[in-house]
């Protein structure tokens, strides 16, 4: 198991701080110069500014502090979703040369990669207070990434080849529910030592600390599973 971004109540806590201090210096500053407050003025701009530094700091110094890892079959990754808490791990991953209709098939570039993604709605990281109600998820993204750290992202035409039914990541959950997306990459036969990355697309992940969507951190990478070649 691993999270991101690790202790997310506190990140959260002092992204939105250091955001009020920021915007509070600026509006004093700025209230000041029209008052014709010059030193106020200065004092109140360079407060917010060693606030926003600081706090760019802090964002790189942890994301220069971390590094890549890859997860044990089985593992799960898990995002904060600010009162719970979703684990996402690879349920199971089939290899094909080729997809649908023997008559018409659709030939892999490389070989296709039939990816069946867990997504679980943790009901042990919840409050009492919290209910039943359901939750949907950020927008997530699911690539391949291989050694020399090149992308593959999810082929359509691969995902219609193979006529399977997938439920979609944006699908709500309730507590403890669960469900299966299956995704199709076509991966060339350069590609080496393959890995799974499901990651945020909320922008504002880039601004949280120890987010591993922060400039320069780590990422967290589920492996891919051997399946039969058919």
């Amino acid at each position: 198991m691993a999270e991101t971004p690790r202790f997310a109540h506190l990140a959260v806590v002092v992204f939105l701080g250091a955001g009020f201090l920021s915007a509070a210096g600026l509006l004093v500053a700025f209230s000041a110069a029209l008052a014709r407050a010059a030193r106020v003025a200065r004092t109140a701009l360079a407060a917010s500014a060693a606030v926003g530094c600081g706090y760019l700091a802090l964002l790189l110094a942890v994301a220069a502090a971390s590094s890549s890892r890859t997860l044990e079959p089985g593992g799960r990754k898990y995002f904060c979703e600010v009162d719970c808490h979703l684990a996402y791990s690879v349920e199971r991953v089939d290899y094909a040369e080729s997809l649908g209709p023997e008559a018409r098939p659709l030939a892999a570039e490389g070989r296709f990669v039939v990816l069946s993604l867990r997504t679980w709605f943790d009901e042990r990281t919840i409050s009492a207070r919290r209910g039943d109600g359901p939750l949907t998820p950020n927008p997530r993204s699911v690539e391949l990434v291989d050694e020399a750290g090149r992308r593959y992202p999810p082929s359509a035409r691969a995902a219609a080849a193979l006529g399977q039914s997938s439920t979609p990541l944006d699908r709500p959950l309730r507590p403890g529910e669960s469900y299966l997306t299956v995704l199709v990459f076509d991966l060339p036969a350069s590609a080496r030592n393959p890995r799974v990355l499901v990651a945020d697309r909320d922008p504002v992940a880039r601004l949280l600390v120890d987010h591993e969507n922060s400039p320069g951190h780590g990422k967290i990478y589920l492996p891919l599973s051997p399946g039969p070649l058919r």
